[in-house]
């Protein structure tokens, strides 16, 4: 299914006044301050394309009411046949302030602002189902030992209505919120993740730079993993970033350093 949809903007006189901005509906935590890594690389992308964006803060209470006011298309659908609603979404009044298009999942709106923004590409000629795939991998694979850290961590730094929308469904592991054996055991299991693909990036050092994925310039795919870089360094900055940072000889502090530019949050 599509995640393009088009809704009818408000014609106000402060909606006329205003100059059309795209629009990043983005979770928050304690603070209005962007950690969720698959919005993070739509954040990336709007910054690195030097798009006029703004933020719109939804707590997770609030997602589905949200997103159905805006006409978001769902993400997916529950096993008893109800819509999923997931952020991030974009609502993008660039070119037609009157009927903005809206685009649901974050690798749609990438394949969005890549071609209604083609200048200054983050899908390079002729990478675009690799780089989809890399992505896949960061996802699915690369970050799946992460979950038992992250999620709990993530989890206690949401706003009270946020941590109590989510207290009925499965249990937070509290023990893995404190320093122990099991946590260590944890975070060797990231390591190993972190390892395997700082080989197969050291790959790119016989004809690239050896740091980014393409070899020399930033795309999708650095963005999708510094998105992972960014989750560890605002929900774990002590226990996670300080190890992860100094990991194969510093070479995700080197990554994180190239995409230090386009890590502005509007």
């Amino acid at each position: 299914m599509s995640r393009h949809h088009h809704y009818h903007a408000s014609t106000s006189r402060a909606a006329a006044a205003s100059p059309p901005v795209i629009t990043l509906y983005d979770v928050p935590g304690h603070t209005p301050q962007p950690w969720a890594p698959h919005i993070w690389r739509v954040r990336f992308i709007l910054n690195y394309k030097r798009l006029l964006y703004r933020t719109v803060w939804v707590e997770f209470p609030d997602v589905e009411a949200t997103l159905r006011s805006i006409k978001a298309q769902p993400t997916g659908m529950r096993s008893d046949g109800r819509p999923v609603y997931t952020l991030p979404v974009v609502v993008d009044p660039m070119r037609n302030p009157t009927n903005p298009v809206v685009v649901s999942n974050p690798n749609e709106i990438a394949e969005y602002l890549e071609s209604a923004y083609p200048a200054r590409p983050v899908f390079p000629e002729g990478s675009r189902a690799l780089q989809t795939l890399f992505v896949h991998f960061i996802q699915e694979v690369f970050s799946k030992p992460l979950l038992p850290i992250m999620v709990p961590l993530s989890h206690h730094q949401l706003p009270d209505r946020s941590q109590a929308h989510f207290r009925g469904g499965a249990p937070v592991p509290p023990q893995l919120l404190a320093a122990g054996p099991q946590r260590e055991q944890a975070w060797l299991a990231v390591k190993d993740q972190f390892d395997f693909l700082a080989r197969i990036l050291e790959k790119n050092c016989l004809d690239g730079d050896g740091v980014v994925v393409m070899g020399h310039d930033v795309t999708y795919a650095d963005f999708a993993l510094c998105s992972v870089l960014i989750w560890i360094e605002r929900m774990a900055a002590h226990d996670g970033w300080t190890r992860v940072r100094t990991w194969n000889n510093g070479r995700w502090n080197r990554l994180w350093e190239r995409c230090k530019d386009y890590m502005d949050e509007y």
